[in-house]
Parts: C-alpha cells; structure tokens; sequence
C-alpha cells in the first residue's frame, strides 16, 4: 500500500451574507447534495464521517468513507482532521480548512483540503495518482461553487482567486 496526497487551495468572495454561507458549510444533509462525489455525510456531534462514491484511481476502485473532526469557530471558521474509530484503518482522510470573513460585496470564502488515500500501487505511481486526484479536486471545487451560489440564489460572479 503506498500513500498518496494533494492539496487544493481556492478563494471566492461569495455575493451572499455569510450567516447564509455557515448555515450550508455547517448542515451534514445539505452538503452532499452541493458536493458532487459525496453520497451523504453521517454527523455524530463534531465527528463526522463523509462517504464518496465509488471512483476509480488507474484501474484501482475506491468506494470510502472516511472521518473526521470538526471544529467550529461559529460563523468564521471551520478546521477539519483525519480521526478514524479506534481500531478502524480508514485508507482515506482528509485536513482542511474553511475560513469566512466579510469583505465588500459579501463573504470571502477561503478553503484548503488536503486529500490523503492509500492505494495497493506502487509509489512510482505518484505523479499520475496525484494530477488525477488533484484534477478531481478541482472539479469538485467548481462543481460545488456552482451549486452553492445556486443555492444561496446569486450569480456566478463570484471571484475566484
């Protein structure tokens, strides 16, 4: 098994009050119908376990699910960390960040997640495992900045950074 990580960072200022933001950032049911390649979210208090659909990394089906710990700095920021039940090997995990602030025209809306996945490949794989795992990232982030701003009702002029 060898381990394989990507991180991607992005910045909007999001046309929408940030109460409005937190409100989805924070809802476990809510959020998997944003997220694409989130089949549903399982919230027991700050311990959250997020299951995806089953994706394909070179030949290599990963159905996961994976936990994490929540910490909520209500309204402003929201830290997440890989914590697996005790005896649970969670081959997927994932650390972030979510940071809000208002600015002129709305929320300025910051995240950065780093991905982590354990695949029976060798290391050697890296760089093809990483520019796919970083290019679904980044689909997944546009994909849910879309459906968010649908969501909260307003335009695709968010800027991005």
């Amino acid at each position: 098994m060898s381990r394989f990580t990507a991180t991607n960072k992005s910045e909007a200022v999001v046309p929408a009050e940030r109460s409005e933001i937190w409100a989805v950032l924070t809802d476990p049911v809510l959020l998997p119908k944003l997220t694409p390649l989130l089949r549903r979210i399982d919230a027991d208090g700050d311990l959250w376990t997020w299951h995806l659909v089953r994706i394909s990394v070179l030949g290599v089906g990963i159905s996961t699910a994976f936990t994490e710990r929540m910490k909520f700095d209500e309204g402003r920021r929201i830290d997440y960390t890989h914590e697996p039940p005790k005896g649970d090997n969670e081959r997927t995990g994932a650390e972030g960040i979510y940071k809000l602030s208002d600015v002129k025209g709305g929320t300025q809306l910051s995240i950065s997640l780093t991905l982590h996945v354990e695949l029976p490949l060798s290391k050697l794989a890296a760089p093809a495992v990483v520019r796919i795992m970083e290019a679904t990232m980044e689909r997944m982030g546009e994909r849910f900045s879309t459906n968010l701003l649908n969501h909260l009702g307003v335009q695709e002029s968010a800027r991005r950074g």
